[in-house]
C-alpha cells in the first residue's frame, strides 16, 4: 500500500491496496491517515454495492440521505449521484446537475453530527466534475485572535437548502420544513482533539443572539475566511476512486463545467459517528 500526502495539511491518496482486503495493520493506517489529512482518496477500486456499503461501514453508522429520490432502491443506505439530470421535456434539471455546488459541508440540518462522506466513482465525464475540499482546522487556527474570541460559544441554525433553500425540491414535502438544527460553529473533533470551525455557508440560516444584521455579516465574514484558506485540495475524478472526507472538520464543493451530454455519476454513504463519538459531541 502507497501513500501520498502533496500537501500535510490535506489530502491523502492512497494506490496499491484492494479495500475488500484490508488487514488490520492496513486498515488502522489508512484510518488514521484519513483522519489526518481530512480527505482519504483509494483509487483503482472495483466494487459491487455491497461491498461499497461493506467498507463504508468500517468508518461509521451509515445513515439514507434525508433526499429520498435518489436513494437507491434496494439499498436505502446507498445514494446514487448525477442520475435524473433531464426532466420529462428532455431538459437539464440543474437541481441535479449542480447538485453539491458552493462550499459546504453535509447534513448540518441533521441535529446529529455526520462524520463523513464517501464517493466512488462509476461514471466520469471526459472533463470537469473536479470536487475541492477545504481544512477548517487551518480556517479556525488562521482566524484573528479577536475574531476567535467573538465567536467563542456562538450557535448556529441549519436548515437543508440554507436561508435559499436551495434544493429544497429535491425533497419529499413532509422532509422541507423541519426545525433547524443548531450546533457550535468552533468544535473540537471528538477523534484527533483539534478545533475547527463549523459554520456552513449553504446551509446555514442565521447565528443566534445576533440580531439579524450582526449575523448575516458574520456569516459572509466567516465564509470569506473559509473558503480563502490555502490548505485545499482539489479532487479530479477517475472510475474506481473511493474518495472519503471529514465533515467534521472540511468543507467542500462540486465545480461543475462537466458536458452536459456526459455522465457523472457516484456512489455515496452518509456516514454517522458511532454511541460513543457522538456522547464525547455532546
Amino acid at each position: 500500500m502507497k501513500i501520498d500526502k502533496p500537501d500535510p495539511r490535506i489530502g491523502a491518496v492512497v494506490t496499491d491496496v484492494d479495500v475488500r482486503s484490508l488487514s488490520d495493520a492496513n486498515w488502522s493506517r489508512l484510518y488514521q491517515t484519513w483522519l489526518e489529512g481530512i480527505v482519504l482518496v483509494v483509487r483503482g477500486q472495483t466494487l459491487t454495492i455491497p461491498e461499497f456499503l461493506s467498507y463504508s461501514a468500517r468508518f461509521g453508522q451509515l445513515k439514507p440521505h434525508r433526499v429520498k429520490r435518489t436513494r437507491h432502491a434496494e439499498y436505502p443506505e446507498l445514494t446514487v449521484m448525477g442520475i435524473g439530470t433531464r426532466k420529462p421535456d428532455g431538459q437539464i434539471d440543474k437541481t441535479i446537475y449542480d447538485r453539491g455546488g458552493g462550499w459546504h459541508t453535509d447534513s448540518p440540518w441533521d441535529t446529529e453530527i455526520c462524520k463523513a462522506t464517501q464517493l466512488y466513482g462509476i461514471e466520469i465525464p471526459s472533463y470537469g466534475g473536479d470536487t475541492l475540499f477545504a481544512s477548517m482546522y487551518d480556517a479556525y487556527e488562521t482566524l484573528p485572535e479577536k475574531l476567535k474570541q467573538r465567536i467563542q460559544g456562538l450557535k448556529a441554525e441549519h436548515v437543508y437548502g440554507g436561508r435559499g433553500r436551495r434544493g429544497n425540491e429535491l425533497l419529499d414535502p413532509e422532509d422541507r420544513n423541519r426545525p433547524p438544527a443548531v450546533h457550535p460553529i468552533v468544535r473540537v473533533h471528538e477523534e484527533t482533539g483539534r478545533t475547527s470551525l463549523y459554520a456552513n455557508p449553504y446551509h446555514i440560516v442565521r447565528i443566534q443572539g445576533l440580531a439579524d444584521a450582526e449575523s448575516e455579516a458574520l456569516i459572509a465574514e466567516l465564509t470569506d475566511h473559509m473558503t480563502a484558506t490555502t490548505a485545499q485540495y482539489r479532487h479530479k475524478w477517475q472510475v474506481g476512486d473511493i474518495v472519503i472526507w471529514d465533515n467534521r472538520c472540511a468543507l467542500h464543493s462540486a465545480t461543475g463545467g462537466y458536458p452536459i451530454e456526459e455522465k457523472r455519476i457516484h456512489w455515496r454513504t452518509t456516514i454517522m459517528q458511532d454511541a460513543a463519538e457522538a456522547q464525547r459531541a455532546a
